[in-house]
């Protein structure tokens, strides 16, 4: 890994969001709303309450993190640093960038987690030890 990230590049972004009474909407495009171009659109959902999810990071991938419903937790990790983030807002989104060990905890019941990711899926991308995670950051 070359240029480590650490948990403070983990960003809480506003997405615009446009509306009155009768609803919103809320439009996300590639490299604008986004740090990123988008290849791959993903969702979590149907979690039962208090349930985790994630535990991973990401060797080059980066992921763009909505509550589309509902809210969950993310807890960041980059081998030094804890930091836990609350996502309840369909118009707050949380850019993680590689290298940045990543668990999605504490779901509300119905929460739909939305992940726009920069890469297609490859397992080769995944870091899902966590013992490995730590050799990999030094």
């Amino acid at each position: 890994m070359q240029s480590r990230s650490t948990v403070f590049e983990c960003n809480l972004l506003h997405l615009h969001q446009i509306g009155d009474r009768n609803g919103h909407i809320t439009a996300v495009n590639n490299n604008s709303e986004v740090p990123f171009a988008v290849k791959r659109i993903f969702y979590l959902y149907d979690i039962p309450g208090g349930e985790s999810r994630g535990a991973h990071a990401h060797k080059e991938c980066h992921q763009f993190l909505v509550a589309a419903s509902g809210s969950f937790e993310v807890l960041l990790d980059d081998g030094q640093t804890k930091r836990q983030v609350m996502l309840n807002r369909p118009d707050l989104g949380l850019h993680i960038p590689p290298g940045i060990w990543a668990s999605e905890i504490n779901f509300s019941s119905g929460s739909i987690c939305l992940v726009l990711a920069s890469h297609e899926y490859d397992e080769g991308d995944y870091i899902r030890d966590y013992e490995a995670y730590l050799k990999y950051t030094l």
